[in-house]
């Protein structure tokens, strides 16, 4: 059984029935037999359905968006863009899905050759609940306009929100098992990527959950992409906009209550603009208000869980124990619920294994650079490669950075953010393959090459 616990409250919310053998049974086998109709859909008929799914986020982007608030904590004002976001995401790849499958034709030395993008089957997604709606959508928009079909295995916290997308499919008129959410825990997953059933497995979540699906795909030759942690750096010199790099700094960390792979965890600032950087910086991050996430007011909900919680003030106490200085916040709040203060460290050990993990809270760590070469060097001396946020004014440093930062992803005078159009990813030990654009629609397709 799944019980969902808000935790703003401390309160039991509703409970799911975990799947007996038998009913997971029944949803593979419709899986199944969905994929054999709905790989020879037209493309008409695919972006149609993904235009009515979109209308359905719209029409219930309320109460979608509550549950997410009740069962992890992001405020609702978020959680309302998140399903927004969600609804554009089937409008783009119904409205761009067509062309990023045009087949593409190429002339050999034995005559005329094309390839074309075709279907491969069903396509298990493990999930996080850190954003519930975006990071499952992000892939069911693409599965269903290539021609597959989808099963979800959500988090156990946000069981809810799994059931509410499949509920959202199912109203917009999706065939029978297109799409299905597994009301499953962890230890089913290995036994479901080994199903010959199921052709391939994406995960968006931790190092070591990444690496357990990593092995049992590599197990039975089964294609993966993997979304994993990061420790994204946020690089700041002396020619940037300084009141919009704290601006965007203070958003970057405390977004989701820093719960993001993408978050700026690190900011690493140049020498000449530190002092400065840093007195704006935390003057903005002591404003930050913690509180009741369905409060507009609010900045910032609780963590997720206590056990959340629990783990980052854990990080914070080895960081600190190493030599890092807390100035302020980063304090578990008194009271019902797993809040926490924003706050800062500062003369963090770079070398300390604490530092090199991927913090999950609104604490951001600040370390000085004397130039872009220490900068670039701070930048990608963690096992992670995600992200990554810079802000310049000056093109040869743009150049430097856009080339020798190890990230999949890099935002110029800007936060990071994911979006449809675009390809979301990273190297590392931040996993490999991509999300959204038309290579997240590509990765579980077979481009299949016709002669003459």
């Amino acid at each position: 059984m799944f019980t969902s616990i808000d935790p703003a409250t401390g309160i039991a919310g509703a409970s799911i029935a975990e799947l007996t053998a038998a009913e997971l049974e029944d949803k593979i086998a419709r899986a199944a037999a969905a994929y054999v109709r709905w790989r020879t859909t037209t493309y008409d008929e695919r972006t149609a359905l993904l235009e009515r799914i979109a209308e359905q986020f719209e029409a219930n982007v309320r109460e979608l968006a509550e549950i997410a608030t009740r069962e992890m904590g992001k405020t609702l004002s978020s959680a309302i863009a998140e399903v927004q976001k969600c609804a554009a995401a089937f409008r783009h790849y119904a409205q761009e899905g067509p062309a990023m499958l045009a087949p593409a034709t190429f002339q050999t030395p034995n005559g005329p050759a094309t390839a074309r993008w075709l279907p491969l089957g069903p396509v298990l997604a493990v999930m996080p609940w850190n954003f519930p709606y975006w990071q499952v959508v992000r892939f069911a928009a693409p599965t269903i306009m290539a021609g597959n079909v989808g099963l979800l295995k959500h988090a156990s916290l946000t069981q809810g929100c799994g059931a509410a997308i499949e509920r959202m499919i199912v109203a917009a008129g999706a065939p029978a098992g297109l799409f299905q959410n597994l009301a499953i825990k962890s230890d089913k997953v290995d036994a479901l990527i080994a199903d010959s059933r199921i052709v391939a497995v994406t995960l968006t979540g931790s190092e070591s959950a990444g690496i357990k699906v990593a092995e049992a795909a590599g197990r039975h030759l089964k294609k993966a992409v993997l979304e994993l942690g990061g420790s994204d750096p946020f690089i700041v010199m002396p020619s940037a906009d300084l009141d919009a790099a704290v601006q965007q700094a203070v958003k970057a960390r405390v977004q989701n209550t820093g719960q993001s792979c993408i978050c700026a965890k690190r900011m690493i600032v140049h020498t000449d603009v530190y002092d400065a950087f840093l007195e704006r910086f935390s003057t903005a991050m002591r404003a930050v208000k913690a509180g009741d996430p369905m409060d507009g007011d609010t900045d910032m909900g609780p963590l997720s869980s206590e056990e959340q919680r629990a783990t980052t003030l854990g990080q914070l106490e080895a960081i600190r124990r190493a030599g890092g200085k807390l100035l302020f916040g980063g304090e578990a709040l008194p009271g019902r619920g797993a809040y926490m203060s924003a706050g800062i460290l500062v003369d963090v050990p770079i070398d300390h294994p604490a530092a090199q993990e991927e913090l999950f809270g609104p604490v951001a760590m600040v370390f000085r650079a004397a130039d872009i070469d220490a900068g670039i060097a701070l930048a990608n001396d963690v096992p992670f490669g995600l992200g990554s946020s810079v802000w310049t004014r000056d093109p040869a440093e743009r150049d430097r950075f856009e080339r020798d930062i190890e990230a999949g992803m890099i935002a110029v005078n800007a936060m990071l953010a994911s979006s449809p159009e675009a390809p979301f990813g990273g190297i590392k030990r931040s996993g490999y393959g991509r999300e959204l654009g038309p290579y997240g629609l590509h990765e579980f397709m077979n481009l299949k090459t016709v002669i003459g």
